[in-house]
């Protein structure tokens, strides 16, 4: 196999370029493989195509990490394997003889609804910085968007008009989402203290701006959902962008929304990832099957 950082790195320039992926995966894939190199580099292994893949994962597994993160690295160890074999940069593929540990269906917990009407309500929206966050979590509740799809999006891919926006999701594929009334409102009142954030600063075109006027980061809008969740007087552990995401999603499917629909919502490839993040409260099954089944009452 050639010099495995070069395979490495022509590996990453190919998951940008031709798979395009978002900067922080391809970051989260050289953190793994770095960490695969250097497990190889202990053991004396010159040539990876000769390694141990299963020594890598039994390593990984004594160190405590869950499956799924197990699971994560050794997907980006195949990817890298498979790369150079395609490449023509390797002879064989040492990944195929190992079975992977397999991936735990670990969910986060969906919030209720009065738990997201608490939190949406902790802000002050006759402020600057609160009626950002007001607008923030209006849309993330309102859309399930991903966190990076809220913080890649400017003030031209949102039509307040018609009540929608434009986001960009993994692979750099486009979708239209919808905004409820909540969110068009939240969002109408935050976009005069937009302005007012960056005051005579360049215009950076983003949505979502910083108490500086630049484009907020993942790491900001964390922080904000979290404090807002304590502000409700919520765990914070059990709170993030994402289970915002997770919750609008399964409040749906609690609402009557069929998973072709949620699909779209979301920006989900497979229906089966869809069926995942919506999985119901066997209080609302017995419900659904009360009312539907002929024989349920």
């Amino acid at each position: 196999m050639t010099d495995p950082a070069t395979v490495r790195d022509e590996f990453l320039a190919a998951l940008r370029t031709e798979r395009g992926l978002a900067p922080n995966t391809v970051q989260a894939y050289r953190r793994d493989l770095d960490q695969y190199l250097a497990f190889l580099e202990q053991r004396g292994v010159a040539d990876p195509a000769e390694g141990d893949i299963a020594a890598f994962v039994a390593a990984l597994r004594a160190r405590g990490l869950r499956p799924s993160t197990v699971v994560r690295k050794l997907a980006a160890v195949r990817g890298l394997h498979r790369f150079a074999v395609m490449e023509a940069l390797a002879t064989a593929d040492p990944t195929l003889l190992v079975d992977g540990p397999r991936r735990g269906a670990s969910l986060p917990k969906a919030l209720t609804v009065a738990e997201v009407e608490a939190i949406l309500a902790s802000p002050d929206p006759e402020t600057p910085l609160g009626a950002r966050d007001s607008a923030l979590m209006e849309f993330l509740y309102a859309t399930g968007s991903r966190v990076t799809e809220a913080v890649d999006l400017d003030t031209t891919d949102i039509d307040l008009d018609t009540a929608s926006a434009v986001v960009t999701g993994k692979g750099s594929k486009q979708r239209m989402v919808l905004l409820g009334r909540y969110a068009v409102d939240a969002i109408a009142r935050y976009l005069p203290y937009r302005l007012e954030l960056i005051g005579g600063r360049g215009d950076p075109g983003a949505l979502f701006v910083n108490a500086r006027g630049g484009r907020l980061t993942r790491q900001g809008m964390w922080g904000i959902v979290r404090r807002h969740a304590a502000g409700a007087g919520i765990d914070i552990e059990r709170v993030s962008p994402h289970v915002l995401r997770h919750s609008a999603a399964t409040h749906m499917v609690e609402g009557g929304a069929d998973l072709r629909s949620i699909q779209e919502m979301l920006g989900h490839a497979s229906i089966s990832t869809t069926q995942v993040y919506t999985r119901v409260s066997p209080a609302h099954l017995l419900e659904v099957y009360r009312t539907a089944h002929p024989r349920g009452l």
